[in-house]
């Protein structure tokens, strides 16, 4: 497979995917017909009563599934932890009484561990749109292999949460804001099968010299529920043969918008950004570094750790090559930012590309906030 890298980053996501596709089973079923409880090591079983000649599943819930399972009855994580803990039987007192008093219908995502018990690893809505991760990865890999910029993947997660892949260009490739600021065209996609967040396709820019990633605002979103009770109503109606058709429609879409997002002249119109950033100083330089990434991170609204990452990004931008001895600018500013990527969890890692790209669209008044900082600032 061409756009293969020499970890092996595709072929372990593609052998992950395979196996939790293999596993997965869904159960759509009213609250009334499950029950909570809590017991040896302060694990949180759902148990779900067999009908139909189905047998009885008992479901050990993950930190997801059990962080789902407070907040849909309306029950502080936090607390609902701290019940887990200390007082397990008031919290599958008060789940199971809210089940059964407030009954609604759930969507069980759950993993078979082959162990004679799966893990509820979601609870989801039952019009809950059920595009998965091999559906994104059979939607959009064809695309990248086909085209002849020459894709490469860079780096790939599956978390509890979500997937993330993202590819760079061996052959969109050109300079940025310096002399030596090589750049590559990229692409980034994601999917949650669990209820955190779209089907996502963006446009990523690779500074090549430490693969710092840049998100730009070029970027599709598509809800596996939708926002209109109304479309939701809808999705729940649908036969199986339907609802297979509007994913197919979604594949269809997703292969233009990788298309689109991974050509030639998105990446120019991004360089063009990029070196019009170099322009864009702090007008004390270097001496007014930390009180102007304290004045971005503000912006930004970072905590202060968030902040102390991207002064660490900043002084290791400094030194590479398209930045070292040049001012300090727009530009260094998007790079320090999206540095604080290479420490982050897995979770995180696209939160600092997408606030790179919005470094780099900050509105004139915000960012002469950073620029203008004055150097007394610092202490």
């Amino acid at each position: 497979m061409n756009i293969e890298n020499q970890n092996h980053t595709l072929e372990s996501l593609l052998q992950t995917v395979r196996d939790q596709s293999a596993r997965k089973q869904d159960y759509i079923t009213p609250t009334t017909e499950i029950q909570v409880r809590t017991g040896e090591g302060k694990k949180t079983r759902v148990i779900l009563e067999g009908s139909h000649g189905s047998p009885t599943q008992v479901l050990d819930a993950n930190p997801v599934a059990f962080d789902q399972l407070a907040t849909k009855a309306g029950i502080d994580v936090r607390t609902a932890r701290r019940f887990q803990e200390h007082y397990p039987d008031v919290l599958d007192h008060a789940l199971n009484r809210i089940h059964e008093s407030e009954p609604r219908n759930a969507m069980l995502r759950t993993f078979d561990n082959g162990y004679g018990r799966g893990e509820l690893r979601a609870v989801v809505s039952d019009k809950f749109k059920t595009f998965d991760n091999p559906d994104l990865l059979e939607s959009v890999l064809p695309t990248l292999i086909e085209s002849d910029a020459q894709w490469q993947i860079v780096n790939a997660d599956i978390t509890d949460k979500r997937l993330y892949a993202r590819f760079k260009s061996l052959a969109i490739t050109g300079e940025g804001s310096a002399v030596g600021d090589l750049m590559a065209q990229g692409v980034a996609i994601s999917n949650s099968e669990t209820g955190h967040g779209s089907v996502s396709v963006a446009q990523l820019v690779w500074t090549l010299a430490c693969l710092n990633g840049m998100q730009t605002a070029n970027k599709n979103r598509t809800a596996h529920l939708t926002s209109s009770r109304s479309d939701g109503d809808t999705w729940s109606m649908l036969t199986d043969e339907s609802k297979r058709l509007d994913n197919a429609a979604l594949s269809s879409k997703l292969r233009d918008i990788t298309a689109a997002y991974a050509s030639r002249d998105m990446f120019d119109s991004v360089l063009e950004q990029f070196r019009a950033a170099a322009s864009d100083v702090v007008e004390n330089g270097m001496a007014a570094a930390q009180p102007a990434v304290a004045a971005l991170g503000g912006i930004l609204k970072l905590s202060k750790a968030e902040t102390s990452s991207v002064l660490d990004g900043l002084m290791s931008t400094i030194q590479q090559d398209g930045y070292r001895g040049q001012p300090l600018s727009r530009a260094t500013m998007v790079n320090a930012v999206t540095a604080a990527a290479h420490g982050a969890d897995a979770d995180s890692v696209s939160d600092w590309h997408v606030l790179g790209g919005k470094v780099l669209d900050l509105p004139a008044n915000q960012w002469s906030a950073v620029a203008s900082v004055p150097v007394a600032m610092a202490a």
